[in-house]
């Protein structure tokens, strides 16, 4: 496996594997994926675009992680600045690097690759913070959780609903920059030396 800084343009190019590993990660039905490639076809031009992604050695998406910085008008950051107060908004959306998606293959997760991936998109990202959200789940059983809470990733909003989705969601959010101390915990805690491959 091999980790890889993408562009807008490599990310389009592979759009149709990442809409794959995304379905498979997400458990959506496959109209939702329909939907969801036009957005991520846009998302690739916003401010501050970030993407990286995790190659097998025969060059299949195994999986991926991507972010911009947050914005007016943008649907997620319009929907969780009208949840939070006003010094909640300043202190988290005023320089904000959204994570917008972090996906792994269920059958290539729980071998550090979402740590790696995590590790990189963070360690790119411009903005003085970071929040990502993330389907509520067990905190001690849900992977996603468990990684997150090694990261540093702190609670924001609990049990936030956006529209058109039933489940609930926890907005998560941290600092940036990573730190080398945060980026070296992290990778440790998955088993793997720091810049691993």
């Amino acid at each position: 496996m091999r980790l890889v800084r993408w562009t807008p343009d490599d990310l389009v190019r592979r759009l149709d594997d990442v809409v794959a590993v995304y379905g498979e990660a997400m458990n959506y039905r496959t109209d939702l994926l329909d939907a969801r490639r036009g957005y991520i076809a846009t998302h690739v031009r916003r401010p501050g675009f970030r993407a990286v992604a995790t190659l097998t050695t025969e060059g299949h998406l195994a999986g991926f992680g991507y972010g911009y910085l947050g914005a007016p008008g943008q649907w997620w950051h319009d929907q969780v600045h009208r949840a939070l107060d006003g010094e909640a908004r300043r202190r988290w959306l005023t320089d904000c690097f959204e994570v917008v998606e972090l996906h792994v293959r269920p059958p290539a997760q729980g071998h550090g690759l979402g740590t790696r991936q995590l590790t990189a998109l963070l360690t790119m990202a411009p903005g003085s913070t970071t929040l990502l959200s993330t389907p509520e789940a067990d905190e001690q059983r849900s992977r996603a959780w468990r990684l997150y809470r090694r990261f540093g990733f702190v609670d924001v909003l609990r049990h936030f609903r956006f529209p058109g989705d039933e489940r609930p969601f926890g907005i998560l959010g941290r600092d940036l920059p990573l730190t080398p101390a945060a980026a070296t915990g992290s990778a440790q805690a998955a088993g793997r030396p720091p810049g691993a491959r």
